[in-house]
């Protein structure tokens, strides 16, 4: 191999070794993770992910110096985004990965998950056919900002902390599947503890919007069915 081929080599490995030295923390996943969900503020993300504003600052430098996200002024604030849609569809294969790969993540899961029947059975297809036909109320809890980025097409709009003083608007003879952001949020499973409570009958899908989407399978924007 010549000295240019080497050096060709080298620079190419090293500029792919920043995107995985960006992502080797986990406060950078989960800060990753989201932003797949909509773009937010640096003190947003800091609160979302339990770090303090300063410590979230320098984990997001890090992700925008390996351009993974971007950021923009806004007044006051500055707000973080995806830098472009292929790094949300990088964290779902890495993700996914991990899951394949990876025995410890799989057990944690179901330790987690244990004693909780809470995990919608129905495939993707099956519920979007049933929440067309008006069969079952497909319920995002998520912020509202995030809905509005993207949401399961169909699904009303009540987000966890709302949910207890507005159950009044679920139908109760309808069957009600809640989702957030995926198989490790647990506003979700929150949200099924409360309906099963009052009465309701209710399931977690354990996909998110960024799953859905994943799947090709529609996403809609905007306020949409958002109550």
């Amino acid at each position: 191999m010549t000295t240019a081929h080497r050096q060709f080599k080298s620079a190419i490995y090293g500029h792919l070794a920043r995107v995985s030295k960006a992502l080797a923390a986990p406060q950078r996943l989960e800060l990753l993770d989201l932003l797949c969900q909509s773009p937010r503020t640096v003190e947003a993300l800091a609160g979302q992910a339990g770090l303090s504003v300063a410590n979230a600052s320098q984990h997001l430098r890090v992700l925008r110096s390996a351009r993974l996200v971007e950021a923009e002024k806004r007044g006051l604030y500055v707000e973080y985004r995806l830098a472009d849609t292929a790094v949300g569809e990088f964290y779902a294969s890495l993700r996914a990965l991990a899951e394949r790969q990876l025995a410890e993540v799989r057990h944690i899961t179901r330790e987690y998950l244990s004693g909780r029947d809470a995990l919608e059975s129905v495939d993707q297809a099956e519920l979007l056919r049933r929440v067309q036909a008006g069969a079952v109320t497909l319920l995002d809890v998520r912020p509202a900002e995030e809905y509005r980025s993207g949401h399961i097409a169909g699904a009303v709009s009540i987000p966890l902390p709302e949910l207890k003083r507005r159950l009044r608007e679920l139908p109760k003879r309808r069957q009600i599947v809640a989702y957030c952001r995926g198989p490790y949020c647990v506003m979700a499973m929150e949200a099924v503890d409360i309906l099963r409570s009052r009465g309701f009958r209710a399931e977690r899908l354990e996909h998110g919007a960024m799953d859905w989407r994943a799947h090709g399978l529609e996403v809609a924007t905007g306020a949409g069915e958002e109550r």
